[in-house]
């Protein structure tokens, strides 16, 4: 593993980066419940829109605290969502809150609201932790399964070839000649509006993997009809091997080289195809958040849009997921690459 870190980051920097800034993602995902403030359903309805509050050092008459805190909030004009700092009232930030089940917080009538609010009063930071945990996961899962599906069909069509391998790429050829988000639509709503979000979360990553497979399924064909003419493959059959354990134990192996790379590339696109869903409203379902449903509210909104541009933070956490995968998979292909060693 180490010599791994350090020819990564021989190669390519930007790939090092991006994996310890991905680890750090899980990371908080993991740790949702403890690094939140409060609860992602929870409401402060009389902070509508509330901007990100400021954490302070020195107080409104010049001293300096050596504790970070926050001032009180009050509502100038709800109807325009106008709010300021009461400098009447001082809350220290509290590290390990509420019997040490919170990194921080402070006491009510304390509030502290790190990235802002929603329309409805939720804790905009606090719902991004716990929504990557939906938006991070799918993409692992759903490529877990893709990964299986592509490398058992591709595995077993390219080596038997024949019949089998002819009825098996047909079936690639078919599901990659529908256009994907279109054919995700379809199946997404072929399916009963009202099931649970748990139902919901598993039916997502079941209908992407089983359309993303087909392409990783019709690659790993093709570099099996060649490892299969290879040396080593044909000694393991003089000496009586069963076709299962040459297929899994000689030639797929030989494939992960590709897979892996192709796997990290194929990430941004599951996280991408539930934030879209959420973003439409056929994907997760408040109040649970994911990335893609808390986007949702500012589509076709230039109210909110002005008034709280923080409500962008889970697209920008999209951003920079997704880049973080494009970057980590090419510094993967330059690492895993042969040719390179």
């Amino acid at each position: 593993m180490r010599r791994f870190w350090q020819r990564l980051w021989k190669k390519s920097k930007p790939a090092g980066v991006a994996l310890i800034v991905l680890f750090l993602l899980y990371a908080t995902a993991l740790l949702a419940n403890f690094l939140s403030p409060y609860p992602y359903e929870r409401q402060f309805r009389e902070y509508s829109l509330c901007p990100p509050t400021r954490i302070h050092f020195i107080d409104s008459q010049g001293r300096f605290h050596l504790r970070p805190f926050v001032y009180g909030i009050t509502v100038v004009n709800p109807a325009f969502k106008r709010y300021r700092e009461d400098h009447t009232r001082l809350y220290p930030i509290k590290f390990f809150a509420e019997g040490r089940r919170r990194i921080l917080g402070v006491e009510p009538p304390g509030k502290i609201f790190l990235l802002g609010t929603d329309l409805h009063g939720r804790d905009i930071f606090s719902r991004i932790l716990h929504g990557a945990r939906i938006s991070l996961s799918i993409g692992l899962i759903g490529v877990s399964i893709s990964f299986l599906l592509g490398l058992i069909i591709g595995g077993v069509s390219g080596y038997f070839g024949g019949r089998l391998d002819t009825v098996l790429m047909r079936l690639v050829e078919i599901i990659m000649t529908f256009p994907s988000f279109y054919l995700l639509l379809a199946l997404r709503a072929s399916f009963k509006p009202n099931i649970s979000s748990l139902q919901l979360y598993l039916l997502i990553v079941i209908i992407m993997s089983l359309i993303g497979w087909a392409s990783l399924a019709r690659i790993i064909r093709g570099m099996v009809l060649s490892l299969k003419e290879e040396e080593f493959v044909m000694a393991s059959r003089s000496l009586g091997l069963s076709t299962f354990r040459i297929i899994t134990r000689h030639i797929l192996p030989n494939t992960f080289s590709y897979t892996v790379t192709a796997l990290t590339l194929s990430i941004p696109g599951y996280i991408l195809g539930e934030s879209t869903l959420s973003l439409l409203g056929l994907g997760i379902q408040e109040p649970y958040p994911s990335w893609g449903n808390m986007l949702s509210i500012c589509v076709g909104n230039l109210r909110i849009l002005t008034l709280a541009p923080w409500m962008l933070t889970p697209g920008l956490c999209i951003f920079v997921t997704v880049m973080c995968f494009n970057f980590l998979g090419d510094g993967l292909r330059e690492v895993m690459d042969p040719r390179n060693w």
